[in-house]
């Protein structure tokens, strides 16, 4: 009986624990919100907002492991990349490399290439780039 009920306990308690979890989701769910249903009409109406939440998914589900959840702000690993350009989201994302005559912020160069974001390059300079 006892043996029954820890186990019972267990598993609530991984259930509970694991609910939430996203790991190995794709880029493209939408982002769990409560909030009201205007609040989504809001955004998928306009194109601008849109892109900037797109662009906020995706930093949230690739970039904050090594970098800031503030994109201002310096992160374990990464840089803080506020401000950055198309030309060198592009370069890291798609090449791992850096634009010419670029100097790097760090000199780690732990960062590999993510070659599947290459189509939300404009979403994610939308976002790290916003006021």
């Amino acid at each position: 009986m006892n043996t029954f009920f820890n186990l019972t306990i267990a598993i609530l308690v991984v259930s509970s624990l694991t609910a939430g979890c996203r790991c190995g989701s794709d880029t493209s769910a939408p982002p769990r919100n409560s909030s009201s249903s205007s609040s989504s009409a809001e955004i998928s109406d306009n194109p601008e907002s849109k892109l900037l939440a797109r662009g906020k998914l995706v930093y949230s589900n690739n970039c904050i492991s090594c970098h800031n959840r503030d994109p201002k702000l310096p992160g374990s690993l990464g840089p803080e990349i506020f401000g950055s350009t198309s030309e060198l989201l592009t370069a890291r994302i798609l090449r791992a490399e850096y634009p010419a005559g670029y100097t790097p912020k760090r000199q780690s160069h732990a960062m590999p290439a993510l070659p599947h974001l290459a189509a939300d390059i404009d979403a994610l300079t939308a976002y790290l780039n916003k006021n």
